[in-house]
């Protein structure tokens, strides 16, 4: 018999790749979505898979819906990838992220623990969680202390405890992945990532001739998303649940970021790249490095360096502008 697995944000960057991945593993493949208005744009990423999978409308915060869906569908499996995972717009909207990426989860562990508490999860933790704390070799890892600079990281610091909590409390099957930032094609215009690589092709081909940013100084670990949904299903092939750093160990600023996607352009980024104020965070995350040791220790291994992901990226926007 296939293996079910339900993933919540499963028409998100890394809801598309998982779902992918987990179709050719032979899964039987659920998803939730939140209903749009604008029906015709809330499946893009999954139109090429779209007949394989079994989609079913709930919401994190209507735990009735929750239920519902897990009684429908009986996974073996659970990946909770849904959230508000924009961290500027956390800021704007602090009560609602926290409602969705807190209380959302802790609706959706009760749901399980309600109905079936065999059923494996993967909770979508962040490198935001850890905000500018990091141990004394410049690293984060599963040890570091948590002192996150946003509401999402807050929330999340919430629903990975509430993750751990219900897995000694309960005896359930829980694994926190703690995914550092992790990019692609697919990722939102609205990241930092795709919209550097977007609006840069954009100044290649003369639509437009400016970009604005805002702190270029700030370092992240980048890694791609197709990597990392791997990463997810590793964690979950475990015979015991436990949490995981998920990050490439090395960190690159905005700066850099510009200078190489433009430069690949043959472009000067000095030349088109500006600083906007509104683009900052009120309170700045500077640098975040992960530590996968422990990953790496069950078995995986990146595929995709921050060069080749960012190549990817600029073919993706260059065959699109090419064609207009």
């Amino acid at each position: 018999m296939k293996k079910r697995a339900l993933i919540t944000g499963i028409n998100g960057q890394d809801g598309s790749y998982l779902a992918e991945l987990l179709l050719e593993k032979g899964y039987e493949v659920h998803g939730i979505l939140k209903r749009n208005s604008v029906a015709e744009n809330q499946t893009a990423r999954l139109d090429h898979i779209f007949s394989k999978l079994e989609l079913e409308y709930a919401d994190m915060l209507d735990m009735a819906s929750l239920v519902r869906v897990l009684q429908i569908v009986k996974p073996n499996e659970i990946y909770n990838l849904a959230a508000q995972s924009h961290v500027r717009i956390s800021f704007d909207q602090p009560i609602y992220t926290t409602q969705v990426v807190a209380l959302g989860v802790l609706n959706l562990l009760e749901s399980i623990k309600l109905t079936d508490k065999n059923i494996k999860v993967y909770q979508a933790s962040s490198s935001e969680m850890f905000g500018n704390s990091m141990d004394e070799d410049g690293f984060q890892r599963e040890t570091t202390s948590m002192h996150p600079t946003s509401p999402y990281g807050c929330a999340k610091v919430y629903a990975y405890n509430i993750g751990c909590n219900y897995r000694n409390a309960y005896d359930m099957f829980i694994c926190n992945g703690i995914l550092f930032n992790h990019e692609s094609p697919r990722r939102g215009t609205n990241f930092v990532t795709n919209k550097v690589v977007k609006e840069a092709v954009k100044i290649k081909y003369g639509v437009t001739d400016k970009l604005m940013l805002g702190n270029l100084d700030a370092t992240r670990d980048w890694g791609h998303a197709k990597d990392y949904v791997r990463a997810m299903v590793k964690i979950l092939e475990q015979d015991k649940p436990n949490d995981y750093v998920c990050a490439t160990g090395i960190s690159h600023s905005v700066r850099d970021l510009c200078e190489y996607t433009f430069s690949q352009l043959d472009l000067d980024y000095n030349d088109y790249v500006g600083v906007d104020k509104k683009y900052w965070r009120p309170e700045e995350l500077t640098d975040l490095k992960g530590d996968a040791t422990k990953l790496k220790s069950i078995g995986f291994k990146s595929e995709y360096t921050f060069e080749t992901m960012i190549d990817e990226m600029i073919n993706y926007w260059i065959n699109i502008y090419e064609n207009k």
